[in-house]
């Protein structure tokens, strides 16, 4: 079985799981799901250079509203059973776990424990992190030792 270590920021949708089963054809894929909560102050500045950059000038304004650090830590709690419950609706072996500290190198240990064939990154666009090559991806595939995978959720949650 083919084992894909997912990285998300939010729950998936059903869009989302759509492309991630249908990414090896046929293959049964295992996914272990990391999902790391909205960071801190500095994260909310890149979210809201992110969302001026969209043309999504509301969003921007609204940044400051969304729960951050130990507040949204429920709501990544839910965030990943949904993701979870989604991936085994669609016939997916998957566990999961949320990431407190570090993403990357929580990232690195999972690779190992898991043996992942693969790493997928699924976020929103990070215009800033990406131009810069600070992204997830851009690290992590300087440090996990497997092919890294980005992709653009469906998401606009």
């Amino acid at each position: 079985m083919f084992t894909s270590v997912l990285m998300i920021e939010k729950a998936l949708t059903s869009a989302d799981v759509e492309f991630v089963s249908t990414l090896h054809g046929d293959e049964p894929v295992s996914f272990q799901v990391l999902l790391q909560p909205r960071g801190d102050q500095a994260d909310r500045l890149l979210r809201a250079i992110d969302d001026v950059a969209l043309g999504e000038l509301d969003e921007a304004a609204r940044e400051g509203e969304t729960p951050e650090g130990d507040e949204a830590k429920g709501f990544g709690v839910r965030a990943l059973e949904v993701s979870l419950q989604a991936l085994h609706a669609a016939g997916h072996d998957a566990v999961g776990r949320l990431v407190e500290d570090h993403p990357l190198d929580a990232l690195k240990a999972l690779v190992a424990e898991a043996g992942a064939d693969e790493v997928i990154v699924l976020t929103a666009p990070h215009y800033v992190e990406e131009f810069f090559h600070r992204d997830w991806a851009s690290r992590a595939r300087h440090k996990v030792g497997v092919p890294v995978l980005k992709l653009f959720s469906h998401s606009k949650v």
